[in-house]
């Protein structure tokens, strides 16, 4: 390849490659993400998403002619299509095994995009609007239907169904303090920690609740001794044996 005039005998030009529409796309969302994570997005100019990128500004409403409003509805909507598939899981196998597996790919993509994720779920934006707090909400019902599936039972009474939706709200909690806390505990403990917390609710609901009793029992039977159902219990035994005088 002919050098430009000008340019070092020892320097190479760089072959340049077109970015597609959806490459282009995405280039923009990972911007914005990352922006969005360390400082509100209002706080955030298109300046800094095209520099970000390394675009021009006039490219950025190019993709976004909705300007950043557009811009952050877009990262939201990217973020939730993948969130929402991470409880999709074959029903097949004990309950718990299944909720492994979907805690591994919601905390790795948690991990993976650490900042998005934090920036996004947070809330509270000024650019915060119906569409967007209806994006998030859509999140969690996805993850609670999808566990609801898990649990046989597609039409819970509102006492399941509020067990689920507060395990949910409690797994979006405690991964967004992970990140403030510097990804500590490891994510192992950290799903092993939030699976123990859906067994203890699962078990305290279904003291109460005929229809979660049932839903528990069905689960129950499916799980193994060594597994984190028969774990948990081995461990509760001596605590709660201190306690004896309660009976």
């Amino acid at each position: 390849m002919r050098r430009p005039r000008g340019y070092p005998a020892d320097m190479t030009v760089r072959a340049y490659r077109r970015l597609s529409v959806e490459e282009r796309r995405a280039q923009l969302l990972d911007a914005a993400l990352s922006l969005f994570a360390h400082r509100a997005p209002e706080d955030v100019s298109l300046d800094e998403v095209a520099e970000a990128a390394g675009v021009s500004r006039p490219l950025v409403y190019r993709y976004f002619p909705g300007g950043k409003q557009q811009l952050y509805e877009a990262a939201l909507r990217s973020a939730a299509d993948v969130l929402e598939l991470c409880f999709a899981e074959p029903q097949q196998g004990p309950l718990t095994r299944r909720l492994s597996r979907a805690l591994d790919r919601y905390l790795a993509f948690v991990d993976e995009h650490d900042a998005g994720f934090a920036a996004l779920l947070q809330g509270g934006s000024v650019v915060e609007t119906s569409r967007t707090t209806a994006t998030v909400d859509g999140i969690r019902r996805a993850a609670a239907e999808q566990i609801l599936l898990h649990l046989g039972v597609p039409a819970p009474g509102p006492r399941l169904r509020m067990m689920v939706r507060t395990w949910i709200t409690a797994v979006e909690a405690a991964s967004l303090i992970w990140i403030d806390e510097g990804k500590q505990p490891e994510v192992e403990h950290l799903r092993d920690w939030l699976l123990d917390q859906f067994i203890a609710l699962l078990t305290a609901t279904a003291a109460t609740d005929p229809e979660t009793a049932a839903a528990a029992r069905a689960a129950l039977a499916l799980e193994a001794a060594d597994g984190p159902v028969g774990v948990l219990a081995r461990r509760v035994i001596p605590v709660v044996s201190e306690a004896v005088h309660l009976l």
